[in-house]
């Protein structure tokens, strides 16, 4: 015989029946909604809210962040004037400098300033590694005409240099046509052909002038050196002034 069950006990039994609902505990409606009130506070996620990717955050337009080109930082900037774009160029001021020049291995002003400098005047020349002092007393003689109207003892160093800039000439020239550093003449310690030994002996040179230097008469080639003889006679651009140089010995026997 089935026993009847007490209406009081079923009421106690549902009270404390676990709750369901579609399978669902009340616990795990209880996360929901406690979820969704903290999405809805922290996220701000609502109708005005776009998904990720459609704002400028992530949708790489104009002056927002495009993760395919590692971001706006390292986009290429634009030249000038809307022009093509610059390259070569980042946010460190030292790297955008100029590329530094390809070495150039010629005589540059800038290695002449370095290395041949004079009162803060820069000179175009420089004397070779065989110049010398003459042992022979030379003497430089100027002429207008023919008269004598100045003598030069030029033996006393190993270089003189002739030109309008007095403040680096040796002998100045003070002739229009005559250049701020016009020529030298250079005393070269060389080997004599006939008899084999070293011997000092005179040479001048045109320093790439702009009207040049006559030797006897014809014009010298720039920038080469020409053996003086005694008695050789030298003219600077248009000057009248002809210079001669003599030694000691030969000056003294022709007075």
């Amino acid at each position: 015989m089935e026993r009847s069950r007490h209406p009081d006990r079923e009421r106690m039994e549902h009270r404390h029946r676990p709750y369901e609902r579609d399978g669902r505990t009340r616990n795990d409606d209880r996360d929901d909604r406690n979820g969704r009130g903290r999405d809805s506070r922290h996220s701000g996620t609502g109708a005005n809210q776009q998904p990720l990717g459609e704002s400028g955050g992530e949708r790489g337009g104009e002056g927002g962040f495009d993760r395919r080109n590692g971001g706006g930082n390292e986009r290429r900037s634009a030249g000038m004037n809307g022009s093509e774009p610059e390259t070569g160029t980042s946010n460190n001021p030292e790297a955008d400098k100029k590329p530094k020049e390809a070495p150039n291995f010629g005589v540059s002003g800038a290695l002449t300033a370095e290395a041949n400098t004079f009162k803060g005047v820069v000179l175009k020349y420089a004397e070779p590694p065989e110049a010398r002092k003459p042992s022979v007393k030379y003497r430089l003689y100027a002429f207008k005409g023919r008269d004598q109207i100045d003598m030069v003892p030029v033996s006393r160093q190993s270089a003189y240099l002739f030109g309008r800039e007095r403040l680096v000439a040796d002998i100045p020239v003070d002739h229009p046509s005559a250049s701020k550093q016009h020529a030298v003449l250079q005393f070269r310690s060389v080997t004599d052909k006939e008899s084999g030994r070293r011997i000092v002996k005179p040479y001048l040179i045109d320093l790439d002038s702009a009207n040049g230097t006559s030797l006897n008469g014809e014009k010298m080639a720039p920038s080469r050196y020409y053996e003086l003889k005694t008695a050789d006679v030298i003219k600077f651009g248009f000057s009248s002034r002809d210079y001669v140089l003599m030694d000691e010995g030969q000056a003294d026997d022709d007075d």
